[in-house]
């Protein structure tokens, strides 16, 4: 007879895992009638949590480790704050790579001794290094995906398409897609995403980069963005994206008057930079619950479903009407 996991309820009842999960860690987050109906399925299904899911929701004695790549990207503490708010009275155990792909494997396997299961945010070593650090101990893996580890990621392709509609819509025709860090799984997703969307729309596209994902990075792009004739470009992250309408504005072109601007990830500086700025973001909330929802199925022994949520796009006041011509003419040729 199958084991019955948090998944069987889930698909019993047509509701995610994660509220599953919810209804015995964190009871006071779930409707008392939603509750009801997880709890009485889970008996007469005969599912009873593990001991180690038990720990890892009340905290007692069970922790979690989370790797993160950077900690001062600003990307990343909004969704460690999310994880934490959803793994509720559990330890979390984070660990900074300070950018350096080469010591995650010796920062995982700090993490293995100290937790249950463990949490990797958009790591950067190969899938093969990451398999080896982590040997036998349960792990996701958030916003990338690796060979035979679940994971929880997020599909930007559609917000990133609704980002290019409005922007067709207004009329930009010659766009400048900024690339990222080689290697860079959500990189490479979001570049796939504005090339696929090119190919079938009546748009000039040139590809710039790659570009270091930094403020620095974008006011670099920023140079190549006015060596062209585009009128819009599309940064891979937001740090490049503001950095980009920093350097334009040094160089005289006005955002969004004679360049629109799109971004991704909506950081904080995205809702406070002057012009606010169009981009594309990770529902943090739902992936942190569905992420500890998977890493408390692993540590129980069960195979989690890798999960791929929807991005969103929030349109501001970096995107604008496309400059006729003569309007675009801005031209630099000094390094920023």
């Amino acid at each position: 007879m199958p084991k019955v996991t948090i998944y069987s309820i889930a698909e019993d009842l047509g509701i995610h895992a994660s509220t599953v999960s919810r209804a015995f860690s964190r009871p006071e987050l779930v409707r008392s009638d939603v509750r009801a109906r997880v709890l009485e399925t889970a008996e007469h299904l005969g599912f009873q949590p593990s001991r180690t899911a038990q720990r890892l929701a009340t905290g007692n004695t069970g922790a979690i480790g989370l790797l993160v790549p950077d900690i001062t990207n600003p990307f990343f503490p909004p969704m460690i704050r999310a994880l934490q708010a959803a793994a509720g009275d559990s330890t979390v155990i984070l660990v900074d790579a300070e950018g350096r792909s080469a010591d995650e494997p010796a920062l995982i396997a700090r993490l293995r001794a100290q937790a249950d299961g463990i949490l990797l945010a958009s790591p950067l070593a190969s899938d093969e290094a990451l398999r080896a650090a982590l040997g036998a101990t349960p792990a996701v893996v958030l916003n990338r995906e690796v060979d035979g580890l679940p994971s929880v990621s997020c599909d930007t392709t559609g917000a990133l398409q609704q980002a290019a509609e409005h922007i067709y819509a207004l009329g930009h025709r010659r766009i400048a897609l900024l690339t990222g860090t080689v290697g860079s799984w959500a990189a490479g997703q979001r570049r796939a995403a504005i090339r696929s969307w090119a190919e079938v729309n009546d748009v000039e596209l040139t590809e710039l980069g790659p570009f270091d994902a930094s403020y620095r990075g974008g006011r670099e792009a920023a140079l190549e963005v006015l060596k062209t004739d585009a009128t819009a470009a599309f940064a891979f992250d937001d740090l490049t994206a503001c950095g980009v309408i920093a350097g334009l504005s040094e160089a005289g072109c006005h955002v969004p008057e004679q360049r629109s601007v799109v971004g991704c990830d909506d950081v904080l500086l995205a809702r406070v930079l002057t012009p606010t700025l169009s981009t594309v973001s990770t529902p943090d909330d739902q992936l942190a619950e569905e992420a500890i929802a998977a890493l408390r199925a692993a540590i129980d022994g069960d195979t989690p479903r890798s999960t791929l949520l929807d991005g969103v796009f929030t349109p501001r006041r970096s995107t604008g009407i496309a400059p006729g011509p003569g309007l675009c003419a801005t031209r630099i040729s000094e390094p920023l």
